[in-house]
This record gives C-alpha cells, sequence and structure tokens, in this order.
C-alpha cells in the first residue's frame, strides 16, 4: 500500500510515538490529521511541515460525547481518511487494589473506549471505498499483565480482541487491522501515567528510559501499515514474553510477580 497522498489521521500527535509516526508518514508523502489535546504543540508540528500537508484537529479523546462530530471535521477535510492511527492512550503505575475505580475508568475511557468510537465513526467510510487501514498501537502489556499496570493492561487486552474481532468482521471489504505492540519505548508515558487515585505519576522507569527510541517504533509502525500486517511486536527482549506467555505460561507465571515497575 503506497502512503502518497494518502489521509491518514493520528491521535496522541504531540509527543512520543505519535509525532514520530507523524514525521514518517509525511516523508511518504501522505496528507496527515493530527489530534491531541495540546493545540500549540499540533500547530508547531504542522508549521515545520510542507505546506497543505498536516491538517491541525484538537481533540480531547476522553469527551465521548466530541468524538463523532470529530470525525466528521476529520474526514471533512479530504473527503476520506485511508489510515486511521489509535496512538493516543494513558498508562498507570499503581496497585491493582488500590487503584480507585475512577481511575480505572479513566484508562478504559481514553485506551479502549476512543478508538471504539474513532472506527465507528470512520471505518463505514472506508467500507463505502473499499479500503482503507485501521492500527491501534497496543502494546506488550496487551499480552502479559504485570504488576502496578493492571487497568492499563485490561484496557490493551480489551484493544486485542475488540480489533481481532474487528478484522474478521471486515475480511472482504479492502480494509484491515494492525495491532502494533510495543514493549519499552523512551517516551514520558510513564512521567504521565496515572496513581490509583488518578494523579500523574511524575517519574521515569528504567525499563522505559532504556528502551528503544519513537523514531525506531515509528519507523516499523509506519513499515507494518504499508505492508498491511496483522500484528508486529516493537522493542527488545521484553517483547519475548509475548511468546513465552502462549507457549510456557507457567514460566511467564513465575517471572511476572518480580517485573514491577523500577
Amino acid at each position: 500500500m503506497s502512503l502518497r497522498d494518502k489521509v491518514v489521521w493520528i491521535t496522541g500527535a504531540s509527543s512520543g510515538i505519535g509525532l514520530a509516526a507523524t514525521k514518517e508518514f509525511l516523508k511518504r508523502d501522505a496528507f496527515v490529521i493530527v489530534s491531541a489535546r495540546r493545540k500549540n504543540e499540533l500547530e508547531k508540528l504542522a508549521g515545520d511541515a510542507a505546506p497543505g500537508r498536516v491538517h491541525v484537529l484538537p481533540v480531547d479523546l476522553s469527551q465521548a460525547d466530541q468524538l463523532d462530530e470529530i470525525c466528521q471535521k476529520a474526514l471533512a477535510w479530504k473527503g476520506r481518511v485511508d489510515v486511521l492511527v489509535n496512538n493516543a492512550g494513558i498508562s498507570q503505575r499503581s496497585l491493582a487494589l488500590e487503584t480507585d475505580l475512577q481511575t480505572c475508568r479513566k484508562i478504559m475511557e481514553l485506551n479502549f473506549f476512543a478508538p471504539v468510537a474513532l472506527c465507528q465513526g470512520i471505518v463505514p467510510s472506508m467500507i463505502e471505498n473499499k479500503d482503507g487501514r485501521i492500527v491501534i498501537v497496543s502494546s506488550v502489556a496487551g499480552f502479559v499483565g504485570t504488576p502496578k499496570r493492571s487497568s492499563y493492561s485490561a484496557s490493551k487486552h480489551a484493544c486485542q480482541g475488540w480489533f481481532d474481532s474487528l478484522r474478521a468482521e471486515l475480511d472482504g471489504t479492502g480494509v484491515s487491522v494492525t495491532v502494533v505492540a510495543p514493549g519499552y519505548v523512551s517516551t514520558d508515558i510513564t512521567q504521565s501515567a496515572l496513581t490509583g487515585q488518578g494523579e500523574k505519576h511524575g517519574q521515569s522507569d528504567q525499563g522505559n528510559a532504556q528502551g528503544i527510541t519513537p523514531e525506531a517504533c515509528a519507523q516499523t509502525l509506519v513499515k507494518a501499515t504499508e505492508r498491511r500486517q496483522r500484528e508486529v511486536y516493537i522493542g527488545g527482549k521484553e517483547t519475548y514474553a509475548i511468546y513465552l506467555k502462549r507457549w510456557f505460561p507457567g514460566l511467564v507465571a513465575k517471572i511476572v510477580p518480580g517485573a514491577s515497575p523500577k
């Protein structure tokens, strides 16, 4: 799938993987709609790109009542969205029994319900055009639950199931689904992660600090989009846990309790 002049919509585009992915899609001469809450950062990104190649569409994805209108605005820019990259999300650093339900719901709202709502708003037009690509940024935590990430892991497990089902339902329509599961990536995700009471964690984890760069992650993500891959795992040795969970679940059960973020 050539990305030249394709319309790509990326959420969480103001930093980290989303920002790096935006630059990668632009290198392939795509038109890119960038969404996040930080309008100033998005406008700066648009200002650095070739004229007319980036459309700024600020959105707070936790506001479910806005998302249908946002989808219509995305479609209105060029009359279509060819690639939807569901990248925005939030992590967690708190014990399961010490995380209040409001925080659990906030994580699920952004990580799971928002991508579902965007797909429901965009995919019908892709089916009508008989072409499209949905990309969901999941996580190794979507396959393997680890300490202090219970609700985050639950949200990513939910994405795995929902998007696997969506892929099956879209068979033969020309619309396909790629699940991207990064491991440790050197972004500010742990700084922004929520504590049990919904406050910012405000600290970096050793694993993420030593992870691959957002640029390296984005390069693999974009290549997977071009190739219409079903799943792709990105990172270092931590991605082995996905295979170990499938073939040696007992071993993983022994290892995981010691995998608390440091």
